[in-house]
């Protein structure tokens, strides 16, 4: 498969410098790390992932999945994870492409298609699956544009209405036409994942929850563990330790100012469930980071 995907590694690395670049496709991303990276907390959006090399790791409660250059992954919905970046076995750089998903793209699309009787999707709204020749190629022409900046306008759309075609005839299909659904319990759930991503440091409101998402009390708990893995609460709990992190890096605020800043109502708190999320109490996990950090941009990256 690294040998398939030759290719495509020359156009992202001729584009993308070292960290996160937007590239003038819209909705496409490209991610080039060199060395592995420690466990860090991340937001992933609706999106498909590709790894054109390297590999990476992600958990989300008590779900891990790991994935590389022979996968995909799926994100139907905005997931807050621990992630971690692993060494390529020659050191080259981990490089990775992502789409952000539309869905007033994936609706049209699929109203193209047969329909099919299918039961409600079941199951956490993050998944791995194999890449396939068809969608490798897609993608190549996707990338490609990036030579011919010209062409995005008129070319871009077409490039990724087949690759999201492509997408909905694979095995996550279904996952990816409930994403289009405005009726359904994905999209209900995306709207509570919204209300509590725009008031994450303000006390959760069970009821102001329902009304964002249109749900039950009984429904919206069923459904949204079932499809982010954690309760209302634990997400938000994710959503303020991540914001909470980001702020003690930039190296402006001390520990206790950053928890009411994010939420709580006690430091002692905080400072409880930052050291049962990362491992290490706040001061001292920053300082880690930053030595992390320090270390790496020291090292020089691997030919």
């Amino acid at each position: 498969m690294k040998n398939d995907l030759t290719a495509h590694l020359d156009i992202a690395l001729r584009h993308a410098p070292p960290g996160l670049n937007t590239t003038r496709i819209p909705r496409v991303d490209i991610c080039v790390g060199h060395g592995s990276t420690i466990k860090a907390p991340c937001l992933y959006r609706s999106m498909i992932c590709f790894i054109l090399q390297g590999s990476k790791r992600v958990a989300i409660n008590d779900h891990l999945l790991s994935y590389d250059s022979e996968q995909y992954l799926i994100s139907a919905l905005d997931l807050p994870l621990i992630g971690q970046i692993l060494d390529t076995e020659d050191g080259q750089p981990y490089v990775a492409v992502s789409l952000v998903l539309d869905p007033a793209i994936l609706a049209e699309l699929a109203a193209t298609m047969p329909l099919i009787r299918e039961s409600e999707q079941k199951g956490i709204g993050i998944t791995i699956n194999p890449m396939t020749a068809s969608l490798r190629d897609t993608l190549l022409r996707l990338l490609s544009l990036l030579d011919t900046p010209d062409d995005i306008p008129v070319l871009g759309p077409m490039a990724e209405r087949e690759l999201i075609y492509r997408l909905l005839q694979g095995p996550q299909g279904r996952l990816l036409r409930q994403i289009a659904q405005p009726d359904g319990a994905l999209d209900s759930i995306r709207r509570a994942v919204a209300w509590i991503r725009d008031n994450y440091n303000a006390r959760l409101r069970i009821e102001a929850l329902c009304d964002a998402s249109g749900m039950s009390r009984a429904s919206l708990h069923r459904h949204f563990r079932s499809m982010t893995g954690l309760s209302p609460v634990q997400y938000q709990k994710q959503l303020r330790l991540q914001e909470a992190r980001q702020l003690l890096l930039t190296g402006e605020h001390r520990a206790s100012d950053v928890a009411y800043v994010v939420g709580y109502e006690s430091a002692s708190q905080f400072s409880r469930e930052y050291h049962r999320q990362f491992g290490t109490p706040p001061a001292r996990n920053v300082r880690e980071i930053r030595q992390a950090i320090a270390t790496s941009t020291r090292t020089p990256a691997a030919n």
